[in-house]
């Protein structure tokens, strides 16, 4: 089973995840301006990927773009790894389920 074969109403219940959406997670954060180079893919790019709307054009035309941005923000210190078993044993496949 693939993310795209779950929504969040079954995601919470088979996983039994608790959501606490009113936290104001980020309000000590400074915003920080993108490159233009960021700024003109994403531009060029979303259209065609809501256009095709497929999982798979959404990460190779945008998010991985961002992730690219935020790669070079950071120095090349982003690392993005998952290990999640109780996923695996509900049947659940992804790039970054180990």
């Amino acid at each position: 089973m693939s993310y795209s074969d779950f929504t969040l109403k079954k995601v919470k219940s088979e996983l039994k995840l608790k959501f606490i959406e009113d936290a104001a997670l980020f309000t000590d954060i400074d915003a920080i301006a993108v490159s233009d180079y960021l700024t003109q893919t994403l531009r060029r790019n979303l259209p065609l990927a809501l256009a095709i709307n497929t999982e798979k054009a959404r990460s190779e035309l945008v998010i991985i773009n961002i992730l690219l941005e935020v790669k070079e923000l950071t120095n090349n210190t982003i690392s993005c790894k998952c290990s999640a078993p109780p996923l695996k044993k509900r049947g659940v496949r992804g790039d970054f389920i180990k």
